[in-house]
């Protein structure tokens, strides 16, 4: 892939991969630009190694998944989720929370859970191409989604009582 092409293809998949990295990123747009620019810097580095036979934004979720995981590795959380969410919901002057719940709702799930679902529900991948982007199997892909949509009702029945 050459740079023009490279170039296109992140200007047509630019928006998707923020929206996608701001659901990992549960909603931390600060966050989930950081990590955009790491992953567009990660896959300019390595476009040779793209390969014209898969989709290329196949190519940059995977790589936008490895660079969150390592990120959530190396993050250790300081101040519990309730709190913030309290403090959040102190001040709603403009839409910025509209998605408060959800967010802090995908928090609790595990990312891979996490994964599966966004790709799936919000991005609209099949199952096939999420078992690419995370290299696991299809199976395995499924029973995420099985487990993550539980998990989800669950937490949002919970918060609802």
């Amino acid at each position: 892939m050459n740079k023009q092409q490279f170039i296109h293809y992140v200007e047509t998949h630019q928006r998707q991969l923020r929206q996608f990295l701001t659901g990992l990123c549960c909603g931390d747009a600060d966050l989930a630009d950081d990590l955009a620019q790491d992953t567009l810097v990660k896959a300019y580095l390595s476009c040779e190694s793209f390969r014209d036979d898969s989709k290329f934004s196949t190519w940059i979720y995977r790589i936008a998944y490895n660079t969150f995981i390592s990120h959530r590795r190396s993050y250790k959380l300081t101040d519990p989720l309730d709190d913030a969410s309290e403090i959040a919901s102190l001040n709603k002057a403009d839409g910025s929370f509209d998605y408060q719940r959800l967010h802090a709702a995908l928090d609790k799930l595990s990312d891979k859970e996490r994964m599966a679902i966004l790709l799936y529900y919000l991005e609209g991948y099949p199952i096939r191409e999420i078992s690419e982007i995370t290299d696991t199997t299809i199976d395995a892909v499924k029973a995420q989604l099985s487990r993550g949509r539980k998990h989800l009702k669950d937490i949002l029945e919970e918060k609802r009582l």
